[in-house]
């Protein structure tokens, strides 16, 4: 089932993921309505450095959707990781919208309706979920775009819409905006010791 590369769990088969595979080295946030992995997303040959589009590390989307087991992400680390098999770049971490849902059904992509084969619980209002990046830049352009969380969505979504655009549908911009000021604060002691 897991294997552990580096100190990290990597999923080598969906069907294998067990319940306890899920506990081990999680710990529950509520203001996510998931369980967010302490380790960090997968990392290995091929995988994009797992670095957000603030240039920080990559945060957790959702480990654990509603309580099924299930983590979201191409690799189902409940990271919005991407690598070369991940055609459709997960990268985005949104909060989903009753209307983006629609959207998203109306256009040939069903989110709601669960696909235990591929371990997708079906997503409902709310949920935290890494969605296509193209998906998210076609749902702007039809003004259904859901929010995101900028900690969480991957550097490589930066390919296909701007920082600004990702901004402006930010839920966690306030907690961004205090972490890069810190972060630069930082950068101005150092180089003042320097």
């Amino acid at each position: 089932g897991l294997a552990p590369v580096s100190g990290k769990e990597v999923l080598l088969r969906p069907s294998a993921l067990t319940r306890a595979h899920q506990a081990w080295g999680v710990a529950i946030f509520r203001e996510q309505r998931c369980r967010v992995t302490m380790s960090g997303p997968i990392e290995g040959e091929g995988i994009a450095p797992a670095y957000n589009v603030l240039g920080m590390e990559l945060q957790c989307c959702c480990a654990d959707v509603r309580n099924t087991g299930i983590g979201t992400g191409f690799f189902r680390d409940g990271h919005c990781s991407t690598g070369p098999s991940d055609e459709g770049r997960h990268t985005v971490c949104v909060q989903v919208t009753e209307e983006f849902l629609a959207f998203s059904k109306a256009v040939g992509n069903d989110l709601s309706t669960p696909m235990p084969q591929y371990l997708f619980p079906g997503l409902k209002e709310g949920d935290r979920w890494c969605l296509c990046a193209q998906r998210w830049v076609q749902a702007l352009e039809a003004g259904k775009a859901p929010k995101v969380f900028l900690r969480s969505t991957h550097v490589k979504t930066l390919a296909h819409t701007e920082l600004e655009r990702l901004e402006e549908y930010a839920v966690d911009g306030e907690e961004a905006a205090r972490e890069v000021a810190a972060l630069d604060a930082k950068r101005q002691q150092l180089n003042k010791s320097l």
